[in-house]
């Protein structure tokens, strides 16, 4: 057995903190989430979400309000009895998506956006456009995600 040099501590100190600054570049953040940004980043759609199906039912839409689904990054809304709009969640401000639905509005928590829960218009910036309509039908009490 032969005897550790100052070279070799130091060729191995170099290897093993490189091996433990990689293990942390390595990190996976959570999706949608900036490692430089808000907590929450720009949202883009996941593999397989989106298309034709069975997205909710009508009685899990509250009359005046509606419910926020993050796994297909939409809202679906009843602004009045038996009228059902549908929304892309994505904030057309800076990509967050929207957390809420309250009060006849759809919020956004990364900078106060918030939207018609009847068209998808902005009420209160900074967001300057309105959110992205989707397209569902209403068919046996489900609601069915069409695009």
């Amino acid at each position: 057995m032969g005897h550790i040099t100052r070279r070799g501590v130091l060729v191995g100190g170099v290897t093993l903190g490189g091996l433990a600054v990689g293990g942390c570049a390595t990190e996976r953040l959570p999706f949608g989430q900036d490692p430089d940004g808000p907590e929450q980043g720009p949202r883009t759609a996941a593999p397989g979400q989106g298309g034709e199906g069975i997205v909710a039912t009508v009685d899990q839409v509250p009359v005046g309000g509606g419910q926020v689904l993050d796994n297909h990054e939409i809202v679906v809304t009843q602004p009045t009895a038996g009228n059902f709009k549908c929304f892309r969640a994505v904030c057309t401000h800076q990509g967050c998506l929207v957390n809420r639905v309250a009060d006849g509005r759809i919020d956004c928590p990364c900078h106060g956006s918030q939207f018609s829960i009847a068209n998808g218009s902005v009420l209160r910036g900074p967001a300057t456009r309105p959110l992205e309509p989707r397209a569902i039908t209403i068919q046996n009490d489900q609601v069915r995600l069409l695009d």
